[in-house]
């Protein structure tokens, strides 16, 4: 099609509750679903018949939780997420270098009219127009949370742990109701880097703009990123370029990091052979902070899928601590909610097994009038509660310039 692809979600939308985006910000290769046709289990089971002139393989959706064996119940908007692994849409935009295909998928021959309506649809869609919501937040206690890493720093004191990675959550108010749609634009339009998600069932949505890549497959070739290690981000780029190398400098970071790099060193290379991962890393800037940076790069062996591999990784040390498992233990005691979907993965994988799996966080779940917005971050020896506090502020702002119409209102 000769069609914007997020002009073209926005149009045929309308017509779908469960709706699915996966839209990398700087890759030429985006993916946008809607409605639901099969959910499965393992791209091992999915069987399909190409028809059409593009022969383009069927992109599955997956949203997985960051702790799913937690027992505590999550809150209200998480908790009407189906637990599925794998969702075929029934409409799928897909942007390439190529260009920008409309699949259809069905569990019988595709209706050529239904093709072309959506077609004709999608190509006749409308410019989209951003809006600002005003919201408000119900701040969450600077003390609770001092109290929640003085436990932390106990039990890494006691050499329970290295380092655990804690969260808070804010509860967000809108001043009139908004969509999935509205979010998605202003993610997409504005000014945060990263790659943008949304998982919407029924009139619950969880979206986000993440920096961070869990692991892309290519064949045999595989990607992925250590992320961890958090400074401000300024507006000038002298003050930028300082704050970055404080980042390179700092102790306390750089020991955060090596926890990822360790962790991740490890898991790849019982999966991957050719395995290259820098010795020192460098710098990931976004809009409003920056963090330190390594990036991943190996063959996967054969007979290794990608949901194996997101399997071992997930959650790395950037996402719960080290080690992993007395991690999560210390996580479900001291957080007084489950985090659900955040902090989980988000991804596509297609019917020939390659694929892209984020972390999902930087993100927020709503239900068009109330929502809750999550962000978090990692505590090692000598931590300090208070510039925690204010680092998870810097980070909340991806999420709530969801909120942000900019200049088009």
């Amino acid at each position: 099609m000769d069609s914007d692809i997020i002009d073209a979600f926005c149009q045929l939308q309308k017509g779908f509750t469960d709706q699915f985006v996966y839209y990398d910000k700087q890759a030429p290769t985006r993916y946008m679903g809607l409605g639901r046709c099969i959910a499965l289990n393992s791209i091992d089971d999915v069987e399909y018949q190409l028809q059409g002139p593009a022969a383009a393989t069927p992109v599955l959706f997956s949203f997985q939780r960051f702790d799913a064996p937690n027992p505590k119940p999550a809150d209200e908007l998480f908790a009407t997420f189906p637990d599925v692994r794998l969702m075929l849409p029934e409409v799928v935009l897909i942007q390439t270098e190529r260009g920008t295909y409309l699949q259809v998928n069905s569990l019988g021959p595709v209706y050529a009219g239904r093709v072309e309506r959506f077609a004709r649809q999608a190509i006749h869609a409308p410019h989209r127009q951003r809006v600002s919501i005003p919201y408000t937040l119900e701040r969450d206690s600077s003390t609770e949370w001092a109290r929640q890493v003085g436990t932390a720093l106990d039990a890494i004191n006691q050499g329970r742990v290295e380092k655990v990675v804690l969260s808070r959550r804010q509860k967000l108010t809108a001043a009139y109701p908004f969509s999935s749609k509205d979010l998605l634009v202003n993610l997409i339009d504005g000014d945060s880097k990263g790659t943008v998600f949304l998982y919407r069932y029924g009139d619950v949505f969880f979206c986000g703009c993440t920096p961070e890549l869990l692991v892309r497959k290519q064949g045999e070739n595989i990607a992925s990123m250590c992320l961890a290690g958090t400074i401000g981000a300024s507006t000038t780029e002298e003050d930028r370029t300082r704050l970055a190398d404080e980042l390179l400098h700092d102790p306390k970071n750089l020991r955060e990091h090596e926890f990822v790099v360790d962790f991740m060193r490890h898991v790849i290379s019982r999966a991957c052979h050719d395995v290259s991962i820098p010795a020192a890393p460098g710098i990931k800037s976004l809009r409003h902070v920056q963090h330190l940076y390594t990036p991943v790069a190996a063959k996967l062996m054969e007979g290794c899928s990608i949901q194996a591999l997101v399997g071992q990784l997930h959650p790395t040390p950037a996402l719960s601590g080290s080690p992993v498992g007395e991690a999560l233990m210390l996580i479900r005691g001291i957080e007084p909610f489950n985090r659900g979907l955040f902090g989980g993965t988000a991804g596509v994988v297609n019917g020939d097994g390659d694929g892209e799996f984020s972390v999902a966080i930087r993100s927020g779940v709503f239900d068009g009038a109330i929502g809750w917005v999550y962000a978090g971050c990692g505590i090692v020896k000598d931590s300090n509660a208070a510039s925690e506090f204010d680092e998870i502020d810097l980070k909340l702002k991806t999420v709530l310039s969801a909120f942000e119409g900019g200049d088009e209102q």
